[in-house]
């Protein structure tokens, strides 16, 4: 029996890493982690090192047909936004000056 683990895709990670290092240049976050395990990919973000991690945006396969694979979860484990996309979903976590109008 194989063991099957979820990574981000390279597109995936290129939207992540985009979007973290403009939270980066606004000051709102420090750090980040991936972790990459059987049932999901998950993209931690830090405002400081030591913490728990502020934000984690999760791919979950699995749920992909029915409420779309990605998920943003707060640090007290509420499910901000899911969905298919993932610009769609990074979008709540957006700071309001940055939002583009109509999306």
């Amino acid at each position: 029996m194989t063991t099957r683990t979820v990574f981000f895709e390279r597109l995936e990670l290129d939207r992540l890493l985009r979007f973290y290092g403009q939270m980066v240049a606004a000051g709102e976050w420090r750090d980040y982690a991936l972790d990459a395990l059987p049932d999901r990919a998950v993209f931690s973000v830090y405002r400081r090192t030591s913490e728990a991690p502020l934000y984690q945006i999760e791919k979950r396969p699995e749920e992909a047909r029915r409420q779309g694979a990605y998920s943003v979860r707060a640090v007290d484990g509420r499910i901000l936004r899911r969905g298919h996309d993932l610009a769609r979903v990074l979008a709540v976590l957006e700071p309001k000056r940055m939002r583009v109008i109509g999306e």
